[in-house]
C-alpha cells in the first residue's frame, strides 16, 4: 500500500499550527496491517485510562516556536498492555516536555493484555512502536526536529516498547512502497520509568542509545531488577547511561505529581539535568570532548 504524502502533509501543517488542541495521527492510514477492519473500532476513556486501541496513533504536541530546540520524543504510557494509563503517563510527561521546548508524541498502541485482544504481545507493541518512532523522522522537517535527537520514554509496560524499539533492528526498508516504512525506527536516546522486562532480556546491541533509568527500589524491586540486570551490558559495551533507583515510591508514580515523597515529586529534574548534559536540549551540540 502506497501512503498518501498529501494526507500525512495536510495533518503535519495543522500539528504545527495547532498547539492547544493537540492533534491525533494515525501510524497507518487504512489502519494497522492485517486488522484494517477494525480500524473504526472506538477506543474506550474514562478518567486517566484508555482501552480498545484497534487504530494506533500519536498524539503531537509541539512547544511554541520561540522555545523549540528541535528536540523530539515518543512517550509510550504503561497500564500492563490491557490499559493505557494515557494522562498521567502520557498528556503530563508531553507537557514537561513541550516546557522545556521538546517536541512530543504520545503513541497509544495495541494492548495485547486486554480481554478477548487478538493482538500478540510478541508482535505488535514493537510494530507500533518502531512505525512511530519512523513516523516521527518521516516528519521531521514539517516538526521542526533534528533527526539525531528523536528518543522514545517509556513507563513501565510503555518502558518494555521502549526496550523493543531500542533494543531490535531498526533499518527501513528503501523500497518499501510506503515511504513511512523507508525510515529508521532509530532511537536517539531512551528515558526508561519503571520498566518491565519485556524487550529486555536479550544482548544489548553495540548501537543502543544512551538511557536514563529510573524507578523505586525496596517499594517496587521487581522493575529495579530489571534496571540492576541491563547496568552491566551497558557498562561492558561503554554506552552512556544514568541510573536514579529510590528507596522509595511504590510503581507507577508517573510524574511524581501527585506523590509526597520529596525524591518523586522532583525526579523530573534529573531527567531535564541529563538531557542537558547529553545534548539533548541543545542543538549547537558542543564538542564532547571539552567536558
Amino acid at each position: 500500500m502506497k501512503i498518501s504524502r498529501v494526507f500525512y502533509a495536510a495533518l503535519a501543517v495543522l500539528a504545527t499550527a495547532v498547539h492547544a488542541q493537540p492533534l491525533v495521527v494515525p501510524l497507518w492510514q487504512n489502519g494497522a496491517p492485517g486488522f484494517e477492519d477494525r480500524r473504526n473500532e472506538p477506543e474506550m476513556a474514562k478518567d486517566y485510562w484508555v482501552r480498545n486501541i484497534n487504530n494506533p496513533t500519536l498524539t503531537v504536541f509541539l512547544p511554541p516556536k520561540d522555545k523549540a530546540n528541535g528536540a523530539g520524543v515518543v512517550i509510550c504510557p504503561g497500564g500492563g498492555f490491557s490499559q493505557l494509563v494515557f494522562k498521567p503517563e502520557g498528556v503530563e510527561p508531553a507537557q514537561y516536555f513541550t516546557n522545556l521546548g521538546v517536541a512530543a508524541f504520545v503513541l497509544k498502541y495495541r494492548l495485547p493484555r486486554e480481554k478477548n485482544s487478538p493482538y500478540s504481545l510478541q508482535i505488535h507493541p514493537r510494530q507500533d512502536g518502531q512505525r512511530a518512532m519512523r513516523m516521527v523522522r518521516h516528519h521531521a522537517a514539517e516538526w521542526g526536529l533534528d533527526t539525531n535527537r528523536i528518543g522514545v520514554e517509556g513507563f513501565s509496560a510503555g518502558g518494555e516498547v521502549a526496550s523493543l524499539i531500542c533494543y531490535a533492528p531498526t533499518d527501513g526498508d528503501p523500497n518499501a512502497g510506503d515511504e513511512v516504512d523507508r525510515e529508521s525506527a532509530r532511537a536517539d536516546f531512551e528515558i526508561s520509568i519503571y520498566p518491565g522486562p519485556l524487550g529486555s532480556d536479550v544482548q544489548i546491541p553495540t548501537n543502543a542509545p544512551p538511557v536514563f533509568f529510573l524507578g523505586a527500589g525496596v517499594d517496587d524491586w521487581f522493575h529495579a531488577k530489571v534496571i540492576a540486570d541491563l547496568i552491566p551490558q551497558y557498562g561492558q559495551l561503554k554506552i552512556p547511561f544514568e541510573v536514579h533507583v529510590y528507596a522509595h515510591g511504590g510503581h507507577g508514580f508517573n510524574m511524581g505529581r501527585r506523590s509526597k515523597l520529596e525524591s518523586i515529586k522532583n525526579w523530573p529534574d534529573r531527567l531535564t539535568e541529563w538531557m542537558a548534559d547529553n545534548w539533548i536540549l541543545d542543538p549547537n551540540k558542543p564538542d564532547r570532548s571539552a567536558r
